[in-house]
């Protein structure tokens, strides 16, 4: 049986600080010796800091995107690189990798797509701001109904794909309207999708998503994409 690969998309703007933690977590040992290869890709978002270095300094491939937003960062490492399983996984270390290989037992089984729902998992005091739970809650509700998902945290960063899934995916998104932009398309698609429980990591340095702002371009994607013909 050939051997199968699992590659890990990290989107990172300016993450020198945490990024090393989140690439050394990947069980990595792990997946190789259940006969999987493994790909670490850093799509650094035209960063100012040393998040290129780091990434390098830990053995993964560095994909450079210089038109910033976290959609863009996702959409060119699906352009480029070549895997019978993805991931994508934030650059500030709120998501443990340690989760990828249950996550792949999941898509190894009968599932299309899987997220790491957070809202399920342990959190600390502070990792999610009242604001943005609350936020989380009626985009799920939004999403639930217009599209008849089951979703409990449609805003999670944590996301894992079959091959074939991202080859059908039509992703128009620039910026933290992405995982939207996902979730309508794999919606479309009629994809099995399951959610596994994880924990979330308050983040150690200053969030990048504009609570309001993006929240409203999140609701506004989801619009969009159920009413446009396809």
């Amino acid at each position: 049986m050939p051997e199968k690969k699992v590659c890990v998309i990290i989107p990172a703007l300016n993450e020198q600080e945490t990024l090393g933690s989140v690439i050394e977590e990947i069980p990595k040992e792990l997946l190789e010796g259940r006969g999987y290869r493994v790909d670490v890709v850093v799509v650094d978002n035209n960063s100012t800091d040393r998040t290129k270095w780091v990434a390098e300094e830990r053995g993964a491939r560095v994909i450079l995107e210089p038109v910033r937003g976290k959609g863009m960062a996702i959409r060119t490492a699906f352009q480029q690189v070549n895997a019978d399983f993805l991931f994508i996984l934030d650059g500030d270390y709120t998501y443990p990798a340690t989760y990828i290989p249950q996550m792949l037992e999941l898509l190894e089984r009968d599932h299309d797509v899987v997220l790491g729902c957070r809202l399920k998992g342990k959190m600390p005091r502070g990792a999610m701001s009242s604001l943005n739970r609350v936020g989380n809650h009626l985009i799920a509700l939004m999403a639930n109904v217009l599209y008849g998902t089951r979703i409990s945290d449609p805003c999670t960063g944590y996301w894992g794909f079959r091959k074939d899934v991202v080859g059908r995916l039509k992703l128009d998104a620039s910026g933290f309207d992405i995982e939207a932009n996902m979730l309508t398309e794999v919606a479309r698609h009629r994809c099995r999708i399951a959610e596994l429980p994880v924990d979330y990591r308050r983040r150690a340095t200053p969030a990048k998503l504009n609570s309001l702002r993006d929240g409203f371009r999140i609701g506004k994607t989801l619009l969009r994409n159920r009413f446009r013909s396809t």
